[in-house]
């Protein structure tokens, strides 16, 4: 068992013990971040989006910021803007909230479509640039993004090239009745975070989505990824498949998954784990019903036969 394996064992525990009763969803969330991709956090509110968000920049010692999305939320309030230094007599860039290594946009389909597109640049390229200048964000980056049910009153559905750029969509849902229970008697949640310490830093979590991007892939699986991909695109109900850019993001998170159960090498297995979460939001299905997208991609991933 390498050393790495265990620090990963001891952090997942760590950060199911803040989470009770989430264990799946834990894992695809450590998966995500070790991919180096964005996660998006989906459910109702009261469920533990926030502070599984905060449990993951904590128990990596990560820089973490917080916005909060609303529909006067402007652009400038999440990247940052320059102002005039009188002292200098120029101008300043002010950084905004974007500049931490763990973001958490907080309802951010409650935010403007233009402000929820200020985030594509430093998503996609893990930069901002304001006023013509570019500036670098730190790294390791992660943007955490919740969002509410769009039935939900004062939301904004994201469009697709943003929903694109999250690695992987989650639900947490509602606990267990036998956990809530400990929820209730003050087990987990805000007091367990409370009293959760780094277990790692940033340069080993560098260290790791290096691993990660390393690990090896056989032709086979790659036949089997690539089998996948196409099905998204054939299948009746979809309209819009997966595209190259998907098939990356399945087979990055697939290679977390394997890294995380202590594998030199993805299988099989691995790409089943983590294929609703990593597909299912970037499928557009042919009646336009975005809830309906977890259940047509759990049908893909049985029609495609297992080498």
């Amino acid at each position: 068992m390498s050393p790495s394996f265990e620090r990963l064992c001891a952090i997942r525990q760590t950060l199911e013990s803040v989470l009770l009763g989430k264990e799946a969803t834990v894992r695809l969330a450590l998966a995500g971040l070790l991919a180096g991709g964005h996660l998006l956090l989906e459910d109702l509110p009261g469920v533990g989006k926030t502070t599984l968000a905060q449990a993951l920049a904590r128990v990596f010692g990560l820089d973490f910021g917080r916005v909060q999305g609303t529909n006067d939320l402007l652009p400038s309030d999440l990247l940052g803007l320059s102002m005039y230094d009188e002292v200098r007599r120029e101008l300043r860039f002010v950084p905004g909230p974007i500049f931490h290594q763990v973001l958490l946009a907080d309802e951010l389909n409650r935010a403007s479509p233009k402000t929820q597109s200020a985030l594509l640049e430093a998503m996609a390229e893990r930069q901002v640039t304001v006023d013509g200048i570019s500036h670098p964000l730190p790294d390791p980056f992660c943007v955490i993004a919740t969002q509410n049910p769009l039935e939900q009153v004062g939301t904004y559905p994201l469009p697709e090239s943003e929903l694109d750029r999250f690695l992987l969509r989650l639900e947490i849902g509602y606990p267990p009745p036998e956990v809530e229970k400990r929820l209730l008697a003050g087990e987990g949640g805000t007091a367990a975070l409370a009293a959760l310490r780094p277990l790692a830093d940033a340069a080993e979590l560098r260290t790791w989505q290096a691993a990660v991007r390393s690990l090896t892939v056989r032709e086979a699986l790659l036949d089997y990824v690539l089998s996948l991909v196409r099905e998204t695109r054939t299948h009746p109900g979809v309209r819009l498949g997966l595209s190259p850019r998907g098939g990356l993001a399945l087979l990055a998170a697939a290679r977390a998954h394997a890294f995380l159960a202590g594998r030199e090498f993805a299988l099989p297995e691995d790409v089943q784990a983590v294929f609703v979460a990593a597909t299912a939001h970037r499928l557009v299905l042919r009646g336009g019903e975005r809830e309906a997208a977890k259940e047509t991609a759990a049908r893909i991933l049985a029609a495609v036969p297992v080498p």
